[in-house]
């Protein structure tokens, strides 16, 4: 697959920084790397808790334009200013070619979201399948998004988005990015999920406490874990508790 919008990012004017974001390894290894490439229409970052993976989408988002708690980039609410400083440490090199249509998906966030959507009237609301996203469930309300809001020639944005879907739903994910991937979209997505980062040929970045490291889908973390678990569930919850004999 080819690149998108977003072409690489780069981190600069970090000697002076003494925030927390200064101390996590994906800034770090960004620090140590001097960029980040995006050369493919999706492009996911996995790795553990910690990391950073998720303030480092959240710095892309925000120094793209979009709002830090989430939305299209004409979005101006803001209910409680917690996102880091990290975007005014990146520089986003973008294609030549701009996006029609983007949305940046926070989970912890989404409720907030939901409500500026609500606040804006049915004729906006429509474009999110007419119904407001409180009145379904979590999961229901971001696959309608998704399947309706996301209209292709796009860049979207999303943290975690397999905290609200099922197995099922995450598999319609799936078939719902790859037709929006052939209406020239490109998704940047933090993930744990080993069923959303089988997209065929995606990028995968893994970030650790050693590097930010491009891997095959076999070689993440997430996969071999899963993948083991899976494969003898009743030997690993014996070796978690310590009851193997």
């Amino acid at each position: 697959m080819g690149g998108g919008y977003i072409r690489s990012i780069e981190l600069y004017g970090m000697e002076d920084e003494e925030s927390y974001i200064a101390d996590l390894p994906a800034v770090k290894h960004l620090a140590e790397m001097g960029g980040l490439s995006f050369d493919n229409s999706v492009t996911f970052l996995v790795g553990e808790n910690g990391t950073g993976k998720s303030t480092l989408l959240e710095g892309i988002a925000v120094a793209f334009g979009f709002n830090p708690e989430g939305g299209s980039r004409n979005f101006s609410f803001a209910t409680n200013e917690t996102h880091s400083p990290l975007h005014e440490h990146l520089r986003v090199i973008k294609s030549f070619s701009r996006p029609k249509d983007g949305f940046f998906l926070r989970a912890e966030s989404f409720y907030n979201a939901a409500s500026y959507i609500d606040s804006l009237g049915s004729r906006v609301l429509n474009s999110y399948g007419g119904v407001s996203l409180h009145e379904m469930s979590h999961g229901e309300s971001f696959f309608a998004l998704v399947m309706n809001r996301f209209k292709g020639n796009g860049l979207y944005i999303l943290d975690e988005p397999e905290a609200a879907l099922s197995p099922q739903r995450q598999m319609g994910l799936l078939i719902r990015m790859n037709e929006l991937v052939q209406k020239n979209s490109q998704f940047i997505i933090t993930t744990h999920s080993p069923i959303l980062l089988a997209y065929p040929e995606a990028l995968i970045y893994e970030l650790d406490e050693k590097e930010i490291a491009r891997r095959r889908y076999e070689e993440t973390e997430t996969v071999s874990v899963s993948k083991a678990f899976l494969n003898d569930p009743k030997r690993m919850i014996a070796n978690l508790f310590g009851t193997e004999r």
